[in-house]
């Protein structure tokens, strides 16, 4: 079984390294759904450290070139900047473990991903591109888990493609929550943050791999 999980991790690590760095203008085509999807999953992390804090969300908007903005009012301005990058980079590691490890929470867990994207196209509406491109994607997703056997295979590539994306765009993407969260807690510079939050994101990758191969070998290994 470690094995048959160590094959499907490499493919669809495989399949997203071939498409982002080899596959031309066409795998930028096919990724860039993905990438609006990662920016889908750090709005809703902003989202998400707002109503966690007593807050409220009034809107939540990605734009076509794949920015986004999250307005809030109330909750704790500290959490809710860093719930963009963090809030992503957690949300990607239970989309790949589920994907990974929990076969029969697979389905359940896309039906909540479309649903959760359905409810912030609609509720926190801000522009017709975002609610239009939410609204399609998660029809398209649905589709795909309804005529095959591939939610897992989803949920792994999803939740790696957010991994992958916001550790490698560390140092552009977060950039205007990193400055707002320097000025906020002042007790580092934005520079130091910048490589505390990376930090936190390559442990929680290294913590769920460890924990996804150590749930297996405990698996493989029953004693009697």
């Amino acid at each position: 079984m470690q094995n048959s999980l160590l094959l499907r991790l490499l493919a669809v690590t495989g399949l997203y390294i071939g498409l982002k760095y080899f596959g031309g203008e066409i795998g930028a085509k096919i990724l860039y759904p993905i990438t609006l999807l990662v920016t889908f999953l750090h709005e809703l992390g902003h989202g998400l450290g707002t109503i966690i804090t007593g807050g409220k969300v009034l809107h939540i908007n990605i734009e076509s070139n794949g920015a986004g903005v999250t307005l809030s009012q109330g909750g704790w301005r500290g959490v809710i900047l860093m719930g963009g990058y963090i809030g992503s980079a957690v949300l990607g590691n239970i989309l790949f473990y589920i994907g990974a490890r929990k076969e029969k929470w697979a389905a359940t867990t896309v039906t909540i991903l479309c649903a959760m994207m359905v409810f912030t196209g609609i509720y926190w509406y801000n522009s017709m591109f975002a609610t239009g491109f939410l609204i399609a994607f998660a029809i398209g997703l649905s589709l795909v888990s309804r005529f095959t056997k591939l939610d897992r295979e989803i949920l792994m590539f999803l939740g790696l493609a957010s991994i992958l994306y916001i550790i490698q765009d560390f140092d552009v993407g977060p950039s205007s929550d990193l400055k707002a969260y320097a000025e906020h807690m002042i007790i580092f510079p934005e520079v130091v943050w910048r490589y505390l939050w990376l930090g936190i994101a390559v442990l929680l990758c290294l913590f769920n791999l460890r924990l996804i191969f150590r749930s297996t070998t405990t698996t493989e290994n029953p004693t009697y």
